[in-house]
Protein backbone atom coordinates (compact mmCIF):
# COMPACT_ATOMS: atom_id res chain seq x y z
CA UNK A 1 0.00 0.00 0.00
CA UNK A 2 1.20 3.37 -0.44
CA UNK A 3 0.87 4.39 2.60
CA UNK A 4 3.21 1.37 4.36
CA UNK A 5 5.73 2.37 1.48
CA UNK A 6 5.30 5.92 2.95
CA UNK A 7 5.51 5.30 6.39
CA UNK A 8 8.40 2.77 5.96
CA UNK A 9 10.61 5.04 4.02
CA UNK A 10 10.72 7.41 6.41
CA UNK A 11 13.36 7.35 9.72
CA UNK A 12 12.26 6.50 13.35
CA UNK A 13 12.94 8.89 16.15
CA UNK A 14 15.94 8.05 17.43
CA UNK A 15 17.25 5.99 14.68
CA UNK A 16 21.11 5.60 13.92
CA UNK A 17 20.84 8.16 10.76
CA UNK A 18 19.64 10.81 13.67
CA UNK A 19 22.05 9.91 15.99
CA UNK A 20 23.80 13.07 15.52
CA UNK A 21 20.21 15.21 15.77
CA UNK A 22 18.60 13.87 18.50
CA UNK A 23 20.92 13.77 20.83
CA UNK A 24 20.43 18.06 21.01
CA UNK A 25 17.13 18.18 19.94
CA UNK A 26 13.67 16.45 21.03
CA UNK A 27 10.49 16.07 19.14
CA UNK A 28 7.92 19.07 19.25
CA UNK A 29 4.38 18.11 21.49
CA UNK A 30 1.83 18.54 19.29
CA UNK A 31 -1.77 17.93 19.76
CA UNK A 32 -3.64 15.10 17.74
CA UNK A 33 -5.08 17.19 15.05
CA UNK A 34 -1.39 18.67 14.41
CA UNK A 35 -0.25 15.25 14.04
CA UNK A 36 -3.16 13.77 12.03
CA UNK A 37 -2.09 17.12 9.54
CA UNK A 38 1.53 15.82 9.53
CA UNK A 39 0.36 12.03 8.60
CA UNK A 40 -2.09 13.64 5.90
CA UNK A 41 0.39 16.17 4.51
CA UNK A 42 3.22 13.06 4.22
CA UNK A 43 0.25 10.95 2.17
CA UNK A 44 -0.73 12.77 -0.01
CA UNK A 45 2.84 13.91 -1.22
CA UNK A 46 3.26 10.33 -1.67
CA UNK A 47 0.39 9.97 -4.02
CA UNK A 48 -2.14 8.36 -1.50
CA UNK A 49 -5.79 8.27 -1.99
CA UNK A 50 -7.08 9.51 1.13
CA UNK A 51 -10.99 9.30 1.21
CA UNK A 52 -11.30 12.42 3.13
CA UNK A 53 -14.23 13.63 2.18
CA UNK A 54 -16.18 11.11 3.99
CA UNK A 55 -15.02 12.18 7.06
CA UNK A 56 -17.71 14.98 9.05
CA UNK A 57 -17.34 18.47 7.87
CA UNK A 58 -16.27 19.97 11.23
CA UNK A 59 -13.44 16.83 10.87
CA UNK A 60 -12.47 18.38 7.34
CA UNK A 61 -12.83 21.81 8.11
CA UNK A 62 -10.58 21.42 11.34
CA UNK A 63 -8.37 19.01 9.61
CA UNK A 64 -7.54 21.79 6.48
CA UNK A 65 -7.26 24.84 8.91
CA UNK A 66 -4.63 23.07 11.07
CA UNK A 67 -2.71 21.74 8.09
CA UNK A 68 -2.52 25.68 7.44
CA UNK A 69 -0.97 26.73 10.17
CA UNK A 70 1.95 24.14 10.48
CA UNK A 71 4.55 25.93 8.76
CA UNK A 72 7.93 23.86 8.82
CA UNK A 73 7.99 20.68 10.87
CA UNK A 74 11.59 19.57 11.45
CA UNK A 75 12.56 15.74 10.65
CA UNK A 76 12.74 14.94 14.06
CA UNK A 77 9.33 15.59 15.14
CA UNK A 78 8.30 14.26 11.79
CA UNK A 79 10.03 10.80 12.38
CA UNK A 80 8.52 10.72 15.99
CA UNK A 81 5.18 11.48 14.33
CA UNK A 82 5.64 8.42 11.86
CA UNK A 83 7.10 6.33 14.19
CA UNK A 84 3.51 6.73 16.65
CA UNK A 85 1.00 6.17 13.71
CA UNK A 86 2.99 3.19 12.66
CA UNK A 87 2.80 1.81 16.32
CA UNK A 88 -1.09 3.21 16.52
CA UNK A 89 -1.37 0.77 13.01
CA UNK A 90 0.34 -2.15 14.38
CA UNK A 91 -1.96 -2.51 17.37
CA UNK A 92 -5.11 -2.68 15.29
CA UNK A 93 -6.43 -6.30 15.21
CA UNK A 94 -9.72 -5.72 13.46
CA UNK A 95 -11.82 -2.44 12.15
CA UNK A 96 -15.76 -2.49 12.54
CA UNK A 97 -17.95 0.36 10.45
CA UNK A 98 -19.00 3.31 12.90
CA UNK A 99 -22.80 3.03 13.52
CA UNK A 100 -25.27 0.82 12.26
CA UNK A 101 -25.57 2.90 8.59
CA UNK A 102 -21.90 1.44 8.52
CA UNK A 103 -22.36 -1.74 9.44
CA UNK A 104 -25.67 -2.43 7.57
CA UNK A 105 -23.90 -1.05 4.91
CA UNK A 106 -21.07 -3.77 5.26
CA UNK A 107 -23.70 -6.34 5.69
CA UNK A 108 -25.05 -6.04 2.28
CA UNK A 109 -25.38 -8.88 0.36
CA UNK A 110 -25.34 -11.17 3.47
CA UNK A 111 -28.48 -9.90 5.03
CA UNK A 112 -32.16 -10.07 3.44
CA UNK A 113 -33.15 -6.74 2.17
CA UNK A 114 -36.48 -7.24 4.26
CA UNK A 115 -33.91 -6.99 7.60
CA UNK A 116 -31.89 -4.04 6.27
CA UNK A 117 -34.93 -2.47 5.47
CA UNK A 118 -36.25 -2.96 8.49
CA UNK A 119 -33.13 -2.04 10.67
CA UNK A 120 -33.00 1.35 8.97
CA UNK A 121 -36.78 1.90 9.31
CA UNK A 122 -36.25 1.22 13.38
CA UNK A 123 -33.23 2.85 13.64
CA UNK A 124 -33.84 6.33 11.85
CA UNK A 125 -30.50 5.90 9.13
CA UNK A 126 -30.81 6.37 5.89
CA UNK A 127 -28.57 4.39 3.84
CA UNK A 128 -25.05 5.21 3.35
CA UNK A 129 -23.20 6.11 0.59
CA UNK A 130 -22.92 8.44 -2.13
CA UNK A 131 -26.47 9.55 -2.88
CA UNK A 132 -25.51 10.04 -6.61
CA UNK A 133 -23.73 7.23 -6.64
CA UNK A 134 -26.95 4.98 -6.07
CA UNK A 135 -28.90 7.35 -8.30
CA UNK A 136 -27.04 7.01 -11.10
CA UNK A 137 -27.35 2.85 -10.60
CA UNK A 138 -31.00 3.08 -11.19
CA UNK A 139 -32.68 1.54 -13.94
CA UNK A 140 -34.10 4.65 -16.70
CA UNK A 141 -37.32 3.55 -16.09
CA UNK A 142 -37.20 4.34 -12.17
CA UNK A 143 -35.25 7.50 -13.04
CA UNK A 144 -38.18 8.81 -15.76
CA UNK A 145 -40.92 8.14 -12.47
CA UNK A 146 -39.05 10.35 -10.13
CA UNK A 147 -37.88 13.13 -12.77
CA UNK A 148 -42.45 12.87 -13.36
CA UNK A 149 -42.70 13.48 -9.82
CA UNK A 150 -40.45 16.13 -9.28
CA UNK A 151 -40.10 19.64 -10.49
CA UNK A 152 -38.36 20.75 -13.70
CA UNK A 153 -35.27 22.27 -11.70
CA UNK A 154 -34.75 19.09 -9.47
CA UNK A 155 -35.01 17.19 -12.51
CA UNK A 156 -32.81 19.36 -14.25
CA UNK A 157 -29.92 18.50 -11.87
CA UNK A 158 -31.08 15.21 -11.90
CA UNK A 159 -30.12 15.06 -15.34
CA UNK A 160 -27.18 16.72 -15.35
CA UNK A 161 -25.71 14.44 -12.64
CA UNK A 162 -26.32 11.16 -14.90
CA UNK A 163 -23.75 10.04 -17.40
CA UNK A 164 -24.54 11.55 -20.72
CA UNK A 165 -26.16 8.09 -22.43
CA UNK A 166 -28.04 7.77 -19.58
CA UNK A 167 -29.68 11.15 -19.59
CA UNK A 168 -30.51 10.91 -23.11
CA UNK A 169 -32.23 7.81 -22.66
CA UNK A 170 -34.30 9.30 -19.93
CA UNK A 171 -34.97 12.31 -21.68
CA UNK A 172 -35.98 10.27 -24.89
CA UNK A 173 -38.61 9.00 -22.02
CA UNK A 174 -39.90 11.81 -21.05
CA UNK A 175 -43.19 13.09 -22.76
CA UNK A 176 -42.28 16.28 -25.30
CA UNK A 177 -43.34 19.19 -23.34
CA UNK A 178 -41.88 17.64 -20.04
CA UNK A 179 -38.60 16.84 -21.75
CA UNK A 180 -38.75 21.06 -23.01
CA UNK A 181 -39.40 22.44 -19.38
CA UNK A 182 -36.10 20.38 -18.39
CA UNK A 183 -33.81 20.94 -20.81
CA UNK A 184 -34.50 24.65 -20.55
CA UNK A 185 -34.57 24.49 -16.52
CA UNK A 186 -30.37 22.97 -17.08
CA UNK A 187 -29.55 26.55 -18.44
CA UNK A 188 -30.56 27.82 -15.09
CA UNK A 189 -28.27 25.63 -13.26
CA UNK A 190 -25.23 27.85 -13.39
CA UNK A 191 -25.23 29.26 -10.15
CA UNK A 192 -26.37 26.05 -7.93
CA UNK A 193 -24.75 25.38 -5.11
CA UNK A 194 -22.69 21.96 -4.15
CA UNK A 195 -24.82 22.15 -1.33
CA UNK A 196 -28.01 22.24 -2.87
CA UNK A 197 -26.84 19.33 -5.55
CA UNK A 198 -26.00 17.69 -2.50
CA UNK A 199 -29.32 18.47 -0.72
CA UNK A 200 -30.78 17.24 -3.57
CA UNK A 201 -29.25 13.72 -4.35
CA UNK A 202 -30.30 12.80 -0.22
CA UNK A 203 -33.67 13.80 -1.15
CA UNK A 204 -34.06 11.95 -4.19
CA UNK A 205 -32.66 8.86 -2.29
CA UNK A 206 -34.52 9.27 0.55
CA UNK A 207 -37.29 7.94 -1.71
CA UNK A 208 -35.48 4.83 -2.21
CA UNK A 209 -35.15 4.05 1.23
CA UNK A 210 -39.13 4.52 1.91
CA UNK A 211 -39.79 1.83 -1.14
CA UNK A 212 -40.93 -1.61 0.49
CA UNK A 213 -38.76 -3.76 -0.43
CA UNK A 214 -40.56 -6.32 -3.02
CA UNK A 215 -40.85 -10.02 -2.38
CA UNK A 216 -40.08 -10.96 -5.76
CA UNK A 217 -37.78 -9.90 -8.57
CA UNK A 218 -39.74 -10.34 -11.58
CA UNK A 219 -43.00 -8.59 -12.47
CA UNK A 220 -46.29 -10.68 -12.53
CA UNK A 221 -46.05 -10.42 -15.77
CA UNK A 222 -43.19 -12.37 -16.08
CA UNK A 223 -44.05 -14.67 -13.41
CA UNK A 224 -46.66 -16.11 -15.74
CA UNK A 225 -45.19 -15.86 -18.81
CA UNK A 226 -42.41 -18.50 -17.19
CA UNK A 227 -44.71 -20.51 -15.62
CA UNK A 228 -46.33 -20.23 -19.04
CA UNK A 229 -43.41 -21.57 -21.01
CA UNK A 230 -42.88 -24.67 -19.56
CA UNK A 231 -46.78 -25.59 -19.53
CA UNK A 232 -48.75 -27.74 -22.05
CA UNK A 233 -49.43 -26.21 -24.88
CA UNK A 234 -52.65 -26.54 -24.60
CA UNK A 235 -52.87 -25.43 -21.03
CA UNK A 236 -50.91 -22.45 -22.13
CA UNK A 237 -53.75 -21.10 -24.99
CA UNK A 238 -56.40 -21.92 -22.63
CA UNK A 239 -55.04 -19.65 -19.56
CA UNK A 240 -54.37 -16.78 -21.79
CA UNK A 241 -57.45 -17.15 -23.18
CA UNK A 242 -59.06 -16.37 -19.52
CA UNK A 243 -56.81 -13.75 -19.04
CA UNK A 244 -57.82 -12.18 -22.18
CA UNK A 245 -61.19 -12.07 -20.69
CA UNK A 246 -60.47 -10.63 -17.07
CA UNK A 247 -57.49 -8.04 -18.19
CA UNK A 248 -56.57 -7.73 -21.81
CA UNK A 249 -53.84 -5.36 -21.06
CA UNK A 250 -51.95 -8.32 -18.63
CA UNK A 251 -52.60 -10.87 -21.40
CA UNK A 252 -50.41 -8.90 -23.84
CA UNK A 253 -47.51 -7.95 -21.19
CA UNK A 254 -47.82 -12.18 -20.17
CA UNK A 255 -47.53 -13.03 -24.13
CA UNK A 256 -44.84 -10.58 -24.66
CA UNK A 257 -42.81 -12.77 -21.82
CA UNK A 258 -43.52 -16.12 -23.43
CA UNK A 259 -41.19 -17.62 -25.53
CA UNK A 260 -41.78 -21.06 -26.90
CA UNK A 261 -39.94 -23.16 -29.64
CA UNK A 262 -41.80 -21.38 -32.53
CA UNK A 263 -40.96 -18.14 -31.15
CA UNK A 264 -36.88 -19.00 -31.82
CA UNK A 265 -36.92 -17.31 -35.79
CA UNK A 266 -38.42 -14.27 -34.72
CA UNK A 267 -36.17 -14.04 -31.53
CA UNK A 268 -33.06 -15.42 -31.93
CA UNK A 269 -30.15 -13.70 -34.29
CA UNK A 270 -28.98 -16.80 -36.99
CA UNK A 271 -25.34 -16.10 -35.26
CA UNK A 272 -26.87 -17.42 -32.14
CA UNK A 273 -28.02 -20.61 -33.80
CA UNK A 274 -24.58 -22.31 -33.66
CA UNK A 275 -24.20 -21.33 -29.75
CA UNK A 276 -28.06 -23.11 -28.90
CA UNK A 277 -26.53 -26.23 -30.64
CA UNK A 278 -23.96 -26.78 -28.65
CA UNK A 279 -25.97 -26.19 -25.64
CA UNK A 280 -28.83 -28.48 -26.37
CA UNK A 281 -28.59 -32.10 -25.66
CA UNK A 282 -28.58 -34.33 -28.84
CA UNK A 283 -31.02 -36.49 -28.56
CA UNK A 284 -33.42 -33.96 -27.28
CA UNK A 285 -32.61 -31.08 -30.38
CA UNK A 286 -33.10 -34.48 -32.80
CA UNK A 287 -36.52 -35.24 -30.79
CA UNK A 288 -37.37 -31.68 -30.79
CA UNK A 289 -36.73 -31.19 -34.46
CA UNK A 290 -38.51 -34.52 -35.75
CA UNK A 291 -41.68 -33.45 -33.88
CA UNK A 292 -41.71 -30.12 -34.99
CA UNK A 293 -44.44 -30.80 -37.35
CA UNK A 294 -46.89 -28.14 -36.40
CA UNK A 295 -46.52 -24.83 -38.40
CA UNK A 296 -44.99 -22.98 -36.55
CA UNK A 297 -42.59 -25.23 -34.69
CA UNK A 298 -41.53 -26.77 -38.34
CA UNK A 299 -40.65 -23.03 -39.33
CA UNK A 300 -38.41 -23.01 -35.91
CA UNK A 301 -37.06 -26.30 -36.56
CA UNK A 302 -36.14 -24.66 -40.40
CA UNK A 303 -34.72 -22.21 -38.82
CA UNK A 304 -31.67 -24.14 -36.42
CA UNK A 305 -31.43 -26.51 -39.09
CA UNK A 306 -30.71 -23.52 -42.23
CA UNK A 307 -28.19 -21.75 -39.72
CA UNK A 308 -26.05 -24.39 -38.73
CA UNK A 309 -23.49 -26.08 -40.63
CA UNK A 310 -24.47 -27.61 -43.40
CA UNK A 311 -23.03 -30.82 -42.75
CA UNK A 312 -24.86 -31.13 -39.33
CA UNK A 313 -27.91 -30.12 -41.02
CA UNK A 314 -27.65 -32.74 -43.44
CA UNK A 315 -26.80 -35.65 -40.78
CA UNK A 316 -30.17 -34.23 -38.69
CA UNK A 317 -32.49 -34.40 -41.89
CA UNK A 318 -31.39 -37.65 -42.09
CA UNK A 319 -31.78 -38.84 -38.95
CA UNK A 320 -34.78 -37.13 -38.71
CA UNK A 321 -36.12 -39.20 -41.84
CA UNK A 322 -35.24 -42.31 -40.04
CA UNK A 323 -36.38 -41.40 -36.68
CA UNK A 324 -40.23 -41.17 -37.63
CA UNK A 325 -43.21 -40.20 -36.07
CA UNK A 326 -42.64 -38.29 -32.36
CA UNK A 327 -45.16 -38.77 -30.27
CA UNK A 328 -46.57 -35.26 -29.70
CA UNK A 329 -45.79 -35.33 -25.86
CA UNK A 330 -41.76 -36.26 -26.42
CA UNK A 331 -41.90 -33.26 -28.90
CA UNK A 332 -43.07 -30.66 -26.11
CA UNK A 333 -40.68 -32.12 -23.51
CA UNK A 334 -38.34 -31.57 -26.17
CA UNK A 335 -39.13 -28.18 -27.19
CA UNK A 336 -39.25 -27.42 -23.54
CA UNK A 337 -35.84 -28.28 -23.33
CA UNK A 338 -33.94 -26.80 -25.81
CA UNK A 339 -36.16 -22.94 -24.97
CA UNK A 340 -35.04 -23.71 -21.31
CA UNK A 341 -31.60 -23.78 -22.53
CA UNK A 342 -31.73 -20.68 -24.41
CA UNK A 343 -33.02 -19.37 -21.72
CA UNK A 344 -29.64 -20.19 -19.57
CA UNK A 345 -27.54 -18.98 -22.51
CA UNK A 346 -29.40 -15.49 -21.88
CA UNK A 347 -29.06 -16.09 -18.56
CA UNK A 348 -25.03 -16.22 -18.89
CA UNK A 349 -24.51 -13.50 -21.34
CA UNK A 350 -23.79 -15.61 -23.94
CA UNK A 351 -26.58 -14.74 -25.89
CA UNK A 352 -29.30 -11.59 -26.13
CA UNK A 353 -33.06 -12.44 -26.95
CA UNK A 354 -33.98 -9.78 -29.57
CA UNK A 355 -37.06 -7.90 -27.89
CA UNK A 356 -41.04 -8.58 -28.84
CA UNK A 357 -40.99 -4.59 -30.30
CA UNK A 358 -38.17 -4.97 -32.51
CA UNK A 359 -38.90 -8.33 -33.81
CA UNK A 360 -42.33 -6.88 -34.28
CA UNK A 361 -40.64 -4.04 -36.12
CA UNK A 362 -38.67 -5.77 -38.48
CA UNK A 363 -41.85 -8.37 -39.36
CA UNK A 364 -43.56 -4.71 -40.41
Amino acid sequence: MQEDRAVARLPRAGSAGDAGLTAVRVPKQLDNTAKAAIVVRLLLNEGADLPIEELPDELQARLTARMGSMGLVDRVTLAAVVHEFAEALDGVGLSFPKGLAGAISAMDGRISPQTAARLRKEAGVRQAGDPWARLRALPVEDLVVMAEAESAEVAAVLLSKLETAKAAALLGKLAGPLARRIAYAISQTGNVTPEAVDRIGLSLASQLDLKPVRAFDDGPHERVGAILNHSAAATRDDVLSALDETDAEFASNVRKAIFTFAHIPARIDARDVPKVIRAANPETLLTALAGATEEKDARAAEFLLSNMSSRMADSLREEIAERGAVKPRDAEVAMTEIVAAIRELQRAGEMALITEEAAEDDAG
